[in-house]
């Protein structure tokens, strides 16, 4: 196994304050990360609830493990939460969940760990991939791609303005010699960048934008949303924590459009509440870490969570 690394849960109360309405109900936790969620709603559920995890990471499902054969009303997936309906299908699970978990973006654990590859401040292998024994590293991602999709990728993922000098830059240096560790290319994008934000790493952005990317991130936001509404029972919550603004933007539309309703009705029909099809209720304003939370985990700086509840 290997070495661990600590993680800290962000708004952990709040979470699972939102998320478990039913004692006796069956709740996914869509990201496992080191457990911190799914040990606190196996806290709150009776003997008869009922509460199934998914992950892509191996390691984290080494920790799953452990706690399924600790506590027989856990279950884990090694699957993207992307795969939950199908999931949820299976055990005749759909339309009857009282609350979905996604506690998006890297964990801590990830980050620190220099042989994952997420991270620009220790030197490790250029790989970014949550499921390491599936898809394509960064290092290979950076040696195949042309110019203008690395540009592209760094620009919509990263949001970062100058992702066309670092492109350039990174294809210089491949025909040098093969981009293979975090070091390099925390380099090379760093060197391009012309002007370094105060209290943030000049290569943030472009780490940001190639994680996204490798790991089809925002894509598997979009499906395991859909699925979540779809696998939810009426008046079950869905609670979502985003770290960035890209998955944030994400979730509030979602919803958002959910709540609105039918959008394409006749403009010249009366329209009566049952007619728009009103899926979600958003339940209060976004929440955001206390300041003593954020003072004990910084990281915990940039959350974001969001609750809705599904309609009857």
């Amino acid at each position: 196994m290997s070495q661990a690394f600590s993680h800290i849960t962000v708004l952990l109360e709040e979470a699972v304050d939102a998320l478990v309405t039913d004692p006796a109900g069956c709740y996914v936790d869509g990201t496992f990360g080191r457990g911190g969620h799914s040990r606190r709603v196996l806290e709150r559920l009776a003997e008869t609830g009922q509460l199934i995890a998914f992950d892509k990471d191996p390691q984290a499902i080494e920790h799953a493990q452990r706690l399924a054969a600790e506590d027989s009303r856990f279950q884990i997936m090694h699957a993207s939460f992307s795969e939950l309906e199908q999931a949820m299908k299976t055990r005749g699970l759909s339309g009857k969940v009282q609350g979905v978990l996604l506690d998006l973006g890297v964990s801590s654990p990830q980050l620190d760990d220099p042989q994952r590859g997420f991270s620009f401040q220790q030197d490790g292998p250029l790989d970014m991939r949550m499921n390491t024994q599936a898809g394509e590293s960064a290092a290979e991602w950076i040696a195949r791609a042309s110019e203008s999709e690395i540009a592209d990728v760094m620009f919509q993922y990263g949001e970062e303005r100058f992702s066309r000098r670092m492109a350039k830059a990174i294809v210089n240096a491949r025909q040098q010699t093969p981009i293979t560790t975090t070091a390099q290319l925390a380099a090379i994008v760093s060197a391009a960048n012309p002007r370094w934000e105060k209290g943030k790493h000049p290569a943030t952005r472009a780490f940001q934008g190639i994680r996204i990317h490798i790991n089809r991130e925002l894509e598997e936001i979009e499906q395991c949303l859909d699925q979540a509404l779809e696998i939810l029972a009426p008046g079950g919550h869905l609670v979502v924590i985003s770290f960035h603004s890209l998955e944030d933007r994400l979730v509030k539309r979602f919803i958002r459009r959910h709540v609105k309703g039918d959008e394409h009705l006749p403009v010249d029909m009366p329209v009566t509440q049952a007619m728009l099809r009103q899926r979600l209720k958003s339940l209060g304003k976004a929440i955001r870490a206390s300041e003593a939370e954020v003072a004990a985990n910084p990281r915990s700086r940039s959350a974001v969570m969001r609750v809705a509840e599904k309609c009857a």
